[in-house]
């Protein structure tokens, strides 16, 4: 095997991984916008989205350059022999996490809330929200004072929780599986949220093995 195919299976396995991940979340946004975009039918399940289609379709739009450009940013050997991109994909990430982020709680605060959610739901959104565009900050805020690790770990949480969508495929997945029904109510926001504790605390492994 030459050492460009050698260098080539070490890139590729994470950014292929991450982007699997986040596969499902990215098709079923592509489908809500592209059906805001020819007209939909108004259904209570999408009357909010027709209502006000402009914070969904930028939340779309974010989130999905959000985690499909930041899986790319992890091999270590892609960032080192092209530091330029590397420099100019992370512009693009904090602007679109950014607006992720703050269009998910702008989203959580003012649309109406679906039936299958609760109050426990609501205020994990706002937590997780609010600590995905903290750290997208704290990032940007490191990488001036040239701290590298900082910033690294806090591009790395913020990813994380941005790829909350992808592991809660799994996790609300996994109960529709066992139980024949979508989770509700404290279920639902149990399970959403442990979707983002699953890829925080392996983000907070992965820190602490990386810059130990």
């Amino acid at each position: 095997m030459s050492v460009t195919a050698v260098r080539a299976s070490r890139v590729w396995p994470v950014p292929t991984a991450l982007i699997a991940l986040s596969l499902v979340p990215v098709i079923a946004g592509a489908v809500r916008v592209t059906e805001l975009s020819v007209g939909a039918e108004v259904t209570p399940e999408n009357a909010r989205f027709v209502e006000s289609p402009v914070p969904i379709v930028l939340h779309i739009v974010g989130a999905t350059l959000f985690c499909v450009v930041g899986a790319f940013q992890f091999p270590t050997g892609l960032r080192r022999r092209s530091l330029g991109w590397h420099r100019a994909a992370g512009r693009v990430l904090v602007l679109c996490g950014l607006t992720a982020a703050l269009s998910g709680l702008w989203m959580t605060v003012f649309y109406p809330h679906p039936s299958m959610d609760g109050v426990l739901m609501t205020a994990f959104r706002l937590v997780f929200g609010s600590a995905m565009a903290l750290s997208i900050v704290a990032a940007v805020l490191a990488v001036r004072r040239r701290d590298i690790r900082r910033h690294r770990a806090w591009m790395l949480r913020g990813y994380a929780i941005g790829l909350g969508a992808g592991t809660q495929v799994l996790t609300l997945g996994g109960w529709a599986v066992a139980f024949g029904q979508q989770p509700v109510g404290v279920a639902r926001a149990l399970l959403s949220a442990l979707a983002w504790v699953v890829n925080l605390a392996f983000v907070e492994w992965l820190i602490r093995r990386r810059f130990r």
